[in-house]
């Protein structure tokens, strides 16, 4: 009897701490895996828990990787890093926000980022700032065809 109710326990337990994270901001499978696993959660628990709130539709990781990538875009984030982020997180497939992006769209994303941050200055003389700036943006996430097309923009 009293097993039964420990697994009870840990079962209420797994369910209200994944569905108040959920509440909070969407959350990959496996980022609530090893939040559930910090609190002591047994995994065959665990692993119910997520597949029942996946059939119900509250745990989605293509929902997750669009909100996500859609957020870091806007912090000015590159393709390379979103990707990165999100395999980090467990979501090995691109949203479908990454993927209705064109190469000419991250190149902008790119000039804008580098308007904003350094201005749009002739570094054909400045080797030291031209490497400095490539190493900004590639950090950010931006490729290296991105990087050049944004150190050639020239404000107008």
């Amino acid at each position: 009897m009293a097993k039964q109710e420990n697994q009870d326990d840990q079962e209420y337990k797994a369910r209200a701490t994944a569905l108040r994270l959920l509440a909070r901001r969407e959350h990959s499978r496996l980022e609530l895996n090893l939040k559930l696993r910090q609190r002591k959660v047994p995994g065959d628990v665990i692993e119910a828990v997520l597949d029942e709130y996946e059939s119900e539709g509250w745990l989605d990781n293509n929902r997750f990787a669009d909100v996500y990538a859609r957020q870091r875009m806007d912090l000015g984030y590159g393709p390379l890093r979103i990707l990165g982020e999100l395999q980090q997180r467990g979501v090995h497939r691109s949203p479908v926000c990454l993927d209705d992006m064109a190469e000419e769209d991250w190149c902008q994303k790119a000039i804008d980022l580098r308007e904003k941050r350094f201005g749009l200055a002739d570094l054909s003389e400045d080797w030291d700032e031209k490497l400095r700036q490539a190493r900004f943006l590639n950090r950010r996430g931006f490729s290296a065809s991105q990087v050049e097309r944004a150190l050639e923009a020239r404000s107008q």
